[in-house]
Formats: C-alpha cells, structure tokens, sequence
C-alpha cells in the first residue's frame, strides 16, 4: 500500500515548520531580540531558506502574528461550537475558556506581548490592529453580546494576559487578589 501523500509541497510544509518555530522563537525572545538565524535553527532549516520563504524578519513576524490571531480565532470558533449555553454570555464564557487553554503554553501569549511592544514597527502595528479587529468582529457576530459585553471580553483577555505574564496568579497579597478574582488561569 503507498504511503500517505503530503498535500502540502515541500515549500508550504517548510513554511508551516517556520511559522511553527517562530512562533515559539518569538515569543521567547521578541521582535528585536530575535535573529532570523534563531528561528532557522529551532525550524532546522537553513537561513537561506527561511529568507526565501520570508524576505525580512519583520515579514516572518507579521506572518508569525498572522498565524497567532488564526490560532486564537480557531479556538474561540471551538469554544463557541462546544457550549451547551448558546445566549450571548454562554458564548463569551466558552470562549473565554478556550482562549485560557489555548494561551497556557504562553508562547501565543508571549507573541501577542511582544508584538505590542515592536507595535512602533508601522507593519508591526498594521497586523495587531488587523489581528485585534479579526477577533473582536469574530467575538461580536458569533456571540451576539452587547457592545459592552465584547469590550468587557477583550478587556479581561488583556487583564488575563498581564496576569500570567506578571505571574500575579501565583500571589496572595490583597492587591494580586483584586487583579486575579474570578479569572480563570491554566
């Protein structure tokens, strides 16, 4: 019997393994503190090759944050999908549980920190914007919630990201507790 066939060429497959990388890469050191030659040894593949795929460091970066917004958007769409409660704050709570899930490895999370802090970087910016307004409509059409409700949701997603990344779940003093009560941490 012949061996499963790739439906991806060898350029995409590559390209998918840089993206993969990068992601990881990025998110450990940053947009300005990460050599293109760091990503091309996490992914195996030489510098040449990553710069074919991608010209400059800030392509594969916004390439990279790209791929973050369609990882997140995936898991609220499975978030959604799964919730037995159906009204627009059912929604947003499954959503909101996924994205927990999803950022507990911290390298998407990571990403999108280290994006805002390159976000100087106008196509930096140009693809957080584009990546926040992805999400946000996402959140907005799927769930149906009020103005106010996606706000609060976008909102406590930012507030849960500098818990985790200030390690705020881990404290008890009473100004930790303020930040951290009735989030959801992995």
């Amino acid at each position: 019997m012949p061996a499963t066939v790739s439906s991806l060429s060898t350029a995409e497959a590559r390209r998918e393994t840089v993206l993969a990388s990068a992601v990881v890469v990025f998110a450990q050191s940053g947009y300005l503190g990460t050599p293109i030659t760091a990503v091309a040894a996490h992914a195996q593949i030489s510098p040449a090759y990553v710069f074919k795929l991608f010209p400059t460091k800030e392509v594969l970066f916004v390439a990279t944050l790209q791929r973050c917004y369609e990882l997140i958007q995936i898991a609220l769409v499975r978030g959604a999908d799964a919730s037995v409660d159906q009204t627009p704050d059912g929604l947003l709570r499954a959503m909101g549980g996924t994205y927990t899930n999803l950022i507990a490895d911290r390298n998407l999370l990571m990403l999108q920190v280290h994006a805002q802090s390159a976000a100087e970087v106008p196509e930096i910016r140009s693809a957080l914007r584009q990546g926040l307004q992805q999400i946000t409509t996402f959140v907005k059409t799927r769930s149906g919630a009020s103005d106010e409700s996606v706000q609060r949701f976008i909102a406590y997603g930012q507030l849960c990201h500098l818990v985790v990344t200030a390690g705020l779940e881990r404290d008890t003093p009473h100004w930790a507790l303020l930040l951290t009560v009735g989030l959801r941490h992995p």
